[in-house]
């Protein structure tokens, strides 16, 4: 009775094994399977136009006299409002930032003899929905200098001139990602023909970053200078191969 109790728990094991050896094999196999894969990129590109125009214009007076030298920074502000008024900029949205005196008188640490001692700064901020009309009057900027407008560039708004903005990038990125995932699959399909392989499903996959760039690249060119850009987004895709 103990012997054929023995042979019998013997068996069982025995099968167990053998099942057991056929999962780990089965798992291998597909771990294998799994391993032969191929990784494509797919790249989308569009050309789009800024709708957006930031044009910051610093401006400066100075006078021996605080009151003298406010006064010809008020008369500066109007002169900005009737030139952006005459090239048909809306105003609307301007704005005046950065208000700032310096009195010579304090500084401790200025050397020499101290010439004019109030300089008064203040920026005009133009914000415009026009960017091309803002484009045009940049270009005609001397006209303010004529009218006796002493400009300033640089400061957080960087080394001066128009920004212009393109802001609907959420409108482009749907067809986008469409084209560069079947740009993406086009590229795996070819490789498993080349390999002689069946294309299979998606292993694992990658959006991508969408970059702003200028249109035209080329070294000191800046994306924020340029109304016109290029948005272009790469996928990187991995299907399996069958």
């Amino acid at each position: 009775m103990t012997t054929d109790r023995t042979t019998i728990a013997s068996a069982i094991l025995a099968v167990g094994l053998v099942l057991a050896g056929l999962l780990v094999g089965g798992g291998f196999a597909r771990g294998r399977d799994a391993d032969h894969f191929v990784t494509v990129k797919g790249v989308s590109e569009r050309e789009a136009r800024a709708d957006l125009a930031i044009w910051p214009l610093g401006i400066v007076a100075a006078d021996n006299d605080l009151s003298r030298a406010h006064a010809s920074l008020l008369r500066s502000v109007r002169e900005v409002k009737s030139f952006l008024a005459r090239n048909q900029i809306d105003t609307t949205d301007l704005t005046l930032q950065q208000f700032v005196v310096n009195d010579a008188m304090t500084n401790q640490y200025g050397g020499g003899q101290v010439t004019t001692r109030f300089v008064i700064r203040q920026t005009v901020v133009v914000r415009s929905t026009q960017p091309d009309r803002v484009a045009a009057a940049s270009q005609r900027v001397g006209e303010l200098v004529a009218a006796g407008v002493v400009l300033s560039s640089g400061g957080e708004y960087g080394p001066g001139g128009p920004t212009y903005v393109f802001t609907k990038l959420n409108d482009l990125k749907p067809p986008m990602i469409a084209e560069a995932t079947a740009r993406a699959r086009e590229a795996a399909e070819q490789f498993a023909r080349d390999a002689q392989s069946d294309l299979g499903g998606i292993r694992r996959a990658n959006q991508g970053i969408f970059e702003i760039l200028p249109r035209d690249q080329a070294p000191g060119i800046f994306e924020g200078n340029q109304i016109l850009k290029t948005v272009r987004v790469v996928s990187t895709i991995e299907y399996l191969l069958d």
